[in-house]
């Protein structure tokens, strides 16, 4: 008998169906029990079926795109006769973790799974990441990498090229501006809805375990970049774009994706408006520099520093 399991992530019902096998169960992906659902409704955003009897599609019904160097591994893309995809997922030691068919608009996947326990949830969930983030374009939504904090009820997301230090920026937020708490640690999600945007924790968040199905309105983009002294400067709109943009997972190559991406990118900027780039040391000033400038539009909202989170109507928890 099949195992159906539904989760919200960022509002978005989606729906996995595992095929009845005692190697394929939910517990693969551990990461999205805090946004599990039942019986929502039948509304989702798209469905994906684990199923290991799947077989690649043959040659002359498919078109190689590349091989694509994720960081985490490579990913194999096929474009498929019928507008569709085929994606072989390979984890950073090169073994096959995963086959993955979807259709046009990616509102339906199915998956093969292989390899061990390890190997699986790799496969699983990046799959599951991928469908979401391409699927979700079409609904003014990001996938975004960032590392996320919340302060006084408003998100803040400091993007950055991996290893330049903004998992390190919102540790030093936590050590030394009160009241700041982790939302997401890398893949946090952006919506722009009815003229607002917000950002949301996901079952994403790299190497540190923070899965929290909360939302908050977005306070700021930072892009952070090395420096010998701190200082912080808001960004135009045209030079925010530049820095958004490539920290978003899209696809190029998949017209209507990248337009879509690009769009809420433009609507994003349009409606949060602040968007600033750091230049910093990895120390408690540089955290009170960027602070200080990034609350400042919200301070008549602010009574303390210290205020807690925990009443805030705009979070889950």
């Amino acid at each position: 008998m099949n195992n159906i399991s539904e989760y919200c992530i960022a509002e978005h019902n989606i729906r996995v169906v595992f095929t009845a096998n005692d190697r394929n169960s939910p517990e693969l992906i551990a990461s999205f029990e805090p946004f599990r659902t039942k019986g929502s409704n039948d509304d989702f955003l798209f469905t994906l079926h684990v199923d290991d009897t799947l077989k690649p599609i043959t040659k002359e019904h498919r078109e190689r795109i590349d091989t694509f160097d994720t960081g985490n591994g490579d990913t194999i893309v096929d474009q498929l006769d019928n507008g569709g995809y085929q994606y072989i997922l390979k984890d950073i030691e090169g073994r096959s973790c995963c086959l993955l068919q979807t259709n046009k608009d990616f509102s339906e996947g199915v998956c093969a799974l292989n390899g061990n326990e390890q190997m699986r949830h790799f496969g699983l969930n990046n799959a599951l990441m991928m469908l979401y983030a391409f699927r979700s374009s079409f609904f003014h939504t990001l996938l975004i990498h960032a590392s996320l904090v919340r302060n006084n009820g408003y998100g803040y997301a400091f993007i950055a090229k991996s290893g330049t230090g903004k998992s390190t920026h919102t540790q030093l937020w936590l050590k030394h501006i009160p009241g700041s708490d982790l939302m997401n640690d890398d893949n946090p999600i952006v919506r722009v809805i009815d003229g607002r945007t917000f950002i949301y924790g996901s079952p994403w968040s790299g190497k540190t375990p923070c899965y929290r199905d909360v939302k908050a309105p977005l306070g700021a983009i930072t892009q952070i970049t090395r420096a010998k002294s701190n200082s912080i400067e808001r960004l135009s709109p045209t030079i925010a774009f530049t820095y958004i943009l490539p920290a978003c997972s899209t696809m190029k190559w998949d017209k209507a994706v990248f337009r879509n991406t690009y769009d809420t990118v433009i609507k994003v900027i349009e409606t949060s408006q602040y968007v600033y780039v750091l230049h910093c040391l990895p120390d408690k000033e540089a955290a009170e520099v960027s602070f200080n400038t990034l609350s400042a539009p919200y301070q008549q909202n602010i009574t303390s520093p210290c205020q807690s989170q925990a009443n805030s109507s705009t979070t889950r928890n």
